[in-house]
């Protein structure tokens, strides 16, 4: 796995938790979501991603996206 596709399954794998505990436990679970979001939009406008940043020094290999 790539650093790019680890990222997406991070971010994915985070909002669809948060929304289920929105759902199930309260509402307040939705700030995770919008951080969530939040990190994706500034990643995708500066390039630097703290996630991406992380998990390469945890050894995952480089991908075309993050570099």
């Amino acid at each position: 796995m790539n650093l790019d596709r680890a990222v997406l399954l991070i971010a994915g794998t985070v909002t669809l938790i948060s929304a289920l505990l929105a759902a199930t436990v309260s509402t307040w679970w939705l700030l995770l979501t919008a951080f969530v979001g939040l990190n994706l939009l500034q990643s995708s406008l500066t390039g630097f991603c703290p996630a991406a940043t992380v998990l390469r020094r945890l050894g995952v290999g480089s991908g075309p996206a993050f570099r």
